[in-house]
């Protein structure tokens, strides 16, 4: 069953256009991956997901559960059931980590769980990503982001600063989520590392601002190791 469907739509940003009639869609319970190079267009796709201000969608629709996003403000989507992890996520100075996981979740067994799985005992009562190593701040998101119980997650370069440990962590912990809460997501990545922890249903890749070779996202990240992402926009192999 479908939970998301971007349908047609092309994003300008400051003015220059940078999506190019996206049409893609995301299942209840799947795992969708977009591989793509840097300024390929995957980040802008996930902010105009979210709805955040200078992300202008000039054609097409995304609907969620049904319903149209396009009027909806950020607080709204995420009421809905969207959260999204990004790839620098702010520092917070007087909010402390166990301040806004509290707001999140009133569940304490459920809060003691996941700080333990994610090992942020140590930075619990810290300013929120004040001082925080890369691979600490992630690991505080993807806390914040599993007590919010979306229906999708965004995950924006899950792997960027971040070493094999942290990713290893946050990966497990993530499908542990998934597989519990039956909850969707949709994963940028450019080194394929979230998708040995996290199992992968469908993919694509993004090149200019077009989608490429959507299917199977294991047989694309191999085709792209090998013969690179400009090979895969040359012969737009359907990876069944």
């Amino acid at each position: 069953m479908e939970l998301l469907h971007i349908k047609d739509i092309s994003v300008t940003v400051e003015g220059k256009q940078i999506l190019s009639n996206i049409d893609l869609s995301i299942g209840k319970g799947k795992v969708f991956v977009l591989f793509g190079p840097n300024g390929s267009g995957k980040s802008t796709l996930m902010k105009s997901i979210v709805g955040i201000s200078g992300y202008n969608i000039i054609s097409g629709d995304i609907i969620f559960e049904g319903r149209s996003l396009l009027n909806l403000s950020i607080d709204e989507r995420a009421k809905f059931g969207i959260a999204m992890m990004f790839q620098h996520p702010p520092k917070v100075r007087g909010v402390k980590l166990s301040q806004l996981a509290r707001m999140l979740c009133n569940d304490k067994k459920k809060i003691e769980k996941y700080i333990e799985l994610l090992n942020l005992g140590y930075l619990f009562d810290r300013d929120l990503n004040v001082d925080f190593s890369g691979g600490e701040m992630k690991r505080a998101e993807l806390l914040q982001i599993i007590l919010m119980r979306p229906k999708l997650i965004l995950l924006d370069e899950p792997e960027s600063g971040v070493d094999i440990e942290n990713i290893s962590i946050m990966g497990k912990v993530l499908d542990e989520y998934l597989k519990e809460s039956g909850a969707s997501c949709f994963v940028i990545s450019h080194t394929g590392y979230i998708i040995e922890y996290v199992k992968a249903t469908d993919g694509c890749l993004m090149l200019d601002g077009n989608l490429y070779c959507v299917g199977n996202p294991y047989k694309l990240f191999e085709t792209i190791k090998e013969y690179g992402y400009e090979k895969c926009k040359e012969c737009d192999i359907r990876h069944a």
